[in-house]
């Protein structure tokens, strides 16, 4: 949908809303009007004509029209028919004189007229001001022991003209300016989802640099907060996926190259058996280099899809570790490494897999950057309702700037150690989404030329 037809819809939908609701509650009004109201309006002007007819009968005025003149000037309309049929009008004159004989006969003969109660049920306006006759009361009186009947009503011209006008403009103005103020309200709304949706144009074509200037402090704001949020983890990702790309490309493309050049050499006749000795084994080193690579990248594809998929058992941690140990022997007296280790039976619920995965990359690490002669520790232990495992080794070490990229994909602490042991860099990125995975957290202590330390905590079974 698109933002313009949003503007409209929601200025349409909110002014039809007002229309709805103003002609439901004048049809309320009305109704009330119908109902209660005419009833009680009624009664007043009777118990008011009642007054006067009285009055007239008792103070016998000595000039019945000039009194009724009196009464017409001060706001009401009346119709005096005497016994001969004679109609004399006082103040305002009736727009429609449509009073049937039937009611001056009722009125004569003792009973009350009551025209506003039984007026036509029409609307709440035309009901309550229609000037006609029939719109009356009419009480009978006598005067000078001639019998009357006085038909009278408010002149609702006269007392209520200028509020007619009054309330005319009110209602044309609030109109208008509710109309108006919906207009820009919606347009206040509808703005900021005009930045979004070009902010998300933006995004869809690969900018994510994006600032959105939209400081609210409602549902539009935190949308706005979020897609920032979203905008730069897409950045981040993005910048990520660019990395991955460049150092896939560099750690295939390299080994790749030197076995092309190696393989040339290895087409010459003239190489003697040792040089192409030499070559092969290169050759071989350089493939085993790939296929560690493809490895670990497909190890770690299927850790960020298998959170779902985890083969979970129960493992005996101090039993896994051990055999670990036992794989990595001959490398382990190969450089003469002490080893020592603390590995009681702790049972912990996980993917034998995938954690079996976490202690070969710590294992190969402490391996490949110790020092000839140097020493590696393994403790485990529990601690409260969680269980630690320490890997400490003597090795080369990390400075603190190396310390916070360790976990980076590809990262290389010393890229000339690491691609002669084949690393790839991507070890310690599969060990901490493993360790993740399994609800734990990794942690790093490492000094410069004195050794490294990590410790995995894991819940407890």
């Amino acid at each position: 949908m698109k933002i313009k037809s949003l503007y409209r819809k929601f200025a349409f939908v909110t002014i039809m809303i007002m229309i709805f609701s103003g002609l439901f509650s004048f049809l309320l009004s009305n109704g009330y009007y119908q109902i209660t109201l005419k009833k009680q309006n009624d009664e007043k002007i009777l118990n008011f004509s009642l007054k006067i007819a009285d009055f007239a009968k008792k103070q016998t005025p000595t000039n019945l029209p000039d009194y009724f003149q009196h009464i017409g000037e001060i706001g009401y309309q009346i119709l005096l028919v005497n016994q001969k049929g004679e109609k004399n009008y006082y103040g305002a004159s009736y727009r429609v004189k449509n009073l049937p004989n039937v009611a001056i006969e009722k009125v004569f003969h003792g009973k009350v007229y009551h025209g506003i109660q039984h007026f036509p049920g029409k609307t709440f306006v035309t009901g309550f001001f229609a000037n006609e006759l029939t719109n009356s009361i009419g009480v009978p009186f006598e005067y000078h022991q001639q019998k009357y009947a006085l038909f009278i009503r408010p002149n609702i011209k006269l007392m209520f003209n200028e509020m007619h006008i009054l309330f005319g403009w009110l209602l044309l103005l609030s109109i208008l300016l509710s109309i108006v103020m919906v207009l820009i309200s919606t347009k206040y709304l509808v703005h900021p989802i005009r930045k979004l949706n070009a902010a998300t144009k933006e995004i869809s074509e690969g900018n994510f640099s994006i600032k959105l200037d939209i400081d609210r402090k409602d549902e539009l704001g935190d949308l706005a907060n979020s897609f920032t949020n979203m905008s730069n983890k897409l950045a981040k990702v993005d910048q990520l996926r660019r990395e991955l790309l460049t150092n896939i490309s560099h750690d295939i493309q390299t080994p790749l190259t030197n076995i092309k050049g190696y393989m040339n050499l290895l087409e010459n006749q003239q190489i003697s058996t040792k040089e192409k000795e030499q070559y092969i084994q290169v050759v071989h080193s350089e493939v085993n280099r790939l296929s560690n690579l493809t490895k670990q990248l497909l190890l770690l594809a299927s850790i960020e899809s298998k959170k779902e998929l985890m083969e979970i058992t129960t493992i005996n941690l101090g039993e896994q570790l051990k055999n670990v140990i036992h794989q990595f022997q001959w490398s382990i007296g190969d450089k003469g490494i002490m080893m020592s280790y603390s590995l009681p039976d702790i049972l912990i619920k996980g993917d034998s897999g995938l954690l079996y995965s976490v202690w070969e990359n710590l294992l190969t690490n402490a391996i490949k950057y110790n020092k000839e002669n140097g020493t590696i520790d393994i403790e485990l232990s529990t601690v409260g309702s969680e269980v630690k495992v320490i890997f400490k080794d003597t090795g080369i070490g990390l400075d603190q700037q190396e310390k916070g990229k360790i976990f980076d994909r590809f990262y290389r602490a010393d890229s000339s150690r690491a691609r002669s042991v084949d690393g790839t860099g991507l070890g310690l990125s599969i060990v901490k989404s493993i360790v993740t995975l399994h609800s734990g957290k990794i942690e790093v202590e490492s000094q410069k030329g004195k050794g490294t330390t990590f410790k995995i905590t894991l819940p407890k079974l």
